[in-house]
């Protein structure tokens, strides 16, 4: 998975045409730590190591990282969204160490947390501060809306060497104005120190108020940008070694599509990084063509010489 053109990668990429098939049928910097202080911060970007980088580690050291590292996912749903909750449980969420769907109210169909809150804001804060009293020894925290397909090994790779008791907070950072923040529907990484930092804060009304006092109200993605902003954590782009972002907002297909036009000569080098990690606004089926391409579609007799296999949670039916 870290050779950029081993088999997982292309396994991806072969997701993603049939995803386009199905479609059609129906700013560089270095690697560097998030600051803590508020007026000495300049936004950059964070990036998975290259594969000379992992070379240098001993095996022993590589194998304690991998080991080690654990990603709880928090999905937020609702039971108008049942297909696409019904078809991220059984798709890229069994890769997740521990994976907790948080519901607005119960649904009869499928098992959650029912946190009986409407207002999505709110709603996002008690998912939180419930995944940080129960993650256990997990440290890394991904937030995602069912409609995204993530591939949590490269989320994996992506902070393989970074130390979680760090306020990483990243994935698709824009900006909004004056406020840079990390989109919802690309996926959200939480460090357990970013997380912790988020938590205490919920309690000072006056910094993070549960339902804002702002004279347009924000979007929680947003809310979230401020409140962690008051802890000294901002947002950071998640990158590849060549700067290619690795959270998409949009659909496999469609970013195909796009460089088909845009890039004509290389539709994959102009489409996606190799190491994505998350795709966008997909439809269930696209879902289970990607879950296909990633996971399931392998070349006969190849032989695979990756640097790193990071293993599935005990008892799981992960693919």
């Amino acid at each position: 998975m870290l050779s950029e053109g081993g088999s997982f990668m292309k396994g991806m990429v072969v997701g993603g045409v049939f995803c386009l098939v199905l479609s059609l049928l129906g700013s560089f910097s270095p690697v560097t730590e998030s600051k803590t202080d508020g007026n000495d911060h300049h936004h950059h970007h964070v990036k998975a190591a290259s594969k000379d980088e992992l070379q240098q580690l001993s095996d022993s050291r590589l194998q304690k990282l991998t080991d080690q590292l654990q990603v709880y996912c928090v999905v937020m749903v609702q039971p108008k969204s049942l297909v696409y909750w019904a078809t991220a449980l059984d798709t890229w969420t069994k890769h997740c160490d521990k994976a907790e769907f948080y519901t607005s109210e119960a649904s009869k169909a499928l098992e959650a947390i029912d946190l009986n809150e409407k207002d999505d804001w709110a709603r996002l804060r008690k998912a939180l501060k419930h995944a940080y009293e129960n993650a256990g020894d997990i440290r890394w925290f991904f937030v995602a809306q069912p409609n995204t397909f993530a591939i949590i090994e490269n989320l994996k790779y992506l902070v393989l060497t970074k130390d979680p008791e760090q306020p990483f907070y990243l994935g698709k950072a824009v900006k909004s104005g004056e406020l840079e923040y990390v989109e919802l529907n690309s996926g959200i990484v939480l460090s357990y120190e970013a997380l912790k930092r988020l938590v205490n804060v919920f309690q000072e009304e006056e910094k993070c108020p549960e339902r804002g006092r702002q004279l347009w109200k924000l979007s929680d993605d947003k809310q979230l940008a401020v409140c962690l902003k008051f802890t000294g954590v901002f947002a950071e782009n998640g990158e590849d070694v060549h700067g290619k972002g690795l959270f998409n907002s949009k659909t496999v297909d469609s970013l195909i599509s796009e460089s088909m036009k845009q890039n004509p000569s290389n539709v994959v080098e102009g489409c996606c990084a190799d190491l994505a990690i998350t795709f966008s606004g997909l439809s269930a089926n696209q879902m289970q063509v990607m879950m296909f391409g990633v996971y399931r579609l392998r070349p006969y007799g190849h032989d695979f010489h990756d640097l790193l296999t990071f293993f599935p949670p005990e008892g799981s039916d992960n693919d």
